[in-house]
């Protein structure tokens, strides 16, 4: 008897709330019978996408070439690290709008976002290098239009843009490819995610079988191009062997003096293109002079796989990202004066 009369008293108060939020409905705009009332909470903010942004033009005495970016800019008000995502395609190709999971959590966690393209085979070396750091340079110009904090701007890139992102970390304080405009802004970057990228030209198959090492001989190879060119006239072409020292000097690992911004390598245990020895021998070269460095092997991912877009490894990312370059600064975006020269 007790609960009946219990559960009666509750059905009158779930029906004296329901009474009072239809009577409240019934006050809205737009409220007619039947209509449901859906309510929000606002725990998200809005992401704007502007694509299209040119931010370096290459020219040359014929043509000018306009390389792009797209970003990925919060609708807030605060200070905000940037990272500048760089995409994997072999040396032969950058197609900067790919990887939308990462880009997409890393604004969603409060990041300014850029995707950039960069020049590819047969355009040599040190050209992508040479734009990766133009990218970074241009978001520092821009600062205050994207609300970017520039004392904390980060790479992100995958493969050959793991390349790139990797060369821009190794060669901080380094003038040698700084080309083309902004130059009174640096080019140096506070954390870098190499995502089964190449640290050394000389030797991306190592460790794989004889038929693969050969390939990776060749002169028709992608990184003997990046380095030497295409055979053309009286130049037969040359392997990425034919100049070790040159190789060396074009590879993130012939640049490990001296003092290094965060590192977080991933590479999968079950890539066949590019050898993970290349992460690994970058980590101790890391590791070896005191810089911060981590170090994860997924494994049984192979080279760009679905592993590549679980949520573990791109949660990873984020809050490595988040614990190296920092939260944005609330609110500040428009009133805190930072380092223009960066």
């Amino acid at each position: 008897m007790k609960r009946t009369w219990l559960s009666m008293v509750g059905v009158l108060l779930m029906g004296a709330a329901t009474k009072g939020l239809a009577s409240e409905q019934a006050d809205w705009p737009g409220y007619t019978n039947g209509a449901q009332a859906m309510r929000v909470e606002k725990t998200v903010e809005q992401i704007d996408t502007i694509g299209g942004v040119i931010y370096s033009q290459v020219k040359s005495t014929r043509a000018v070439r306009q390389l792009k970016m797209t970003l990925m800019v919060p609708r807030t008000n605060d200070l905000k690290p940037a990272i500048v995502y760089y995409p994997g395609g072999g040396f032969i190709s950058a197609d900067y709008e790919k990887y939308t999971e990462m880009r997409v959590a890393l604004a969603q966690a409060g990041f300014v976002v850029a995707a950039a393209e960069y020049r590819v085979v047969p355009d040599k070396f040190p050209s992508l290098v040479e734009d990766g750091k133009a990218a970074i340079r241009y978001l520092r110009e821009h600062a205050q239009e994207y609300g970017i904090d520039p004392a904390r701007i980060g790479v992100i890139g995958d493969s050959a843009g793991g390349y790139v992102a990797q060369m821009l970390g190794m060669t901080n304080g380094e003038r040698a490819f700084d080309k083309g405009t902004f130059l009174d802004k640096s080019s140096d970057v506070q954390a870098v995610v190499t995502l089964y990228g190449i640290s050394d030209l000389r030797d991306i198959g190592e460790g794989f079988p004889e038929a693969v090492q050969k390939v990776h001989q060749s002169p028709a190879v992608t990184e003997a191009l990046l380095l030497n060119g295409p055979a053309f006239g009286a130049f037969p072409g040359a392997s990425i062997s034919s100049d070790p020292g040159k190789a060396l000097a074009a590879s993130p690992i012939g640049h490990a003096e001296g003092v290094k911004p965060p590192f977080l390598i991933m590479h999968g245990t079950a890539d066949t293109l590019v050898s993970p020895s290349q992460s690994a021998h970058l980590y101790e070269a890391l590791k070896a002079r005191q810089n911060k460095v981590d170090y994860i092997l997924v494994e049984g991912a192979g080279h760009g796989d679905l592993y590549w877009y679980q949520a573990p490894v791109i949660e990873r990312v984020v809050n490595w990202f988040k614990q190296t370059l920092g939260e944005p600064i609330k609110g500040t975006a428009q009133t805190r004066a930072r380092d223009t020269n960066l």
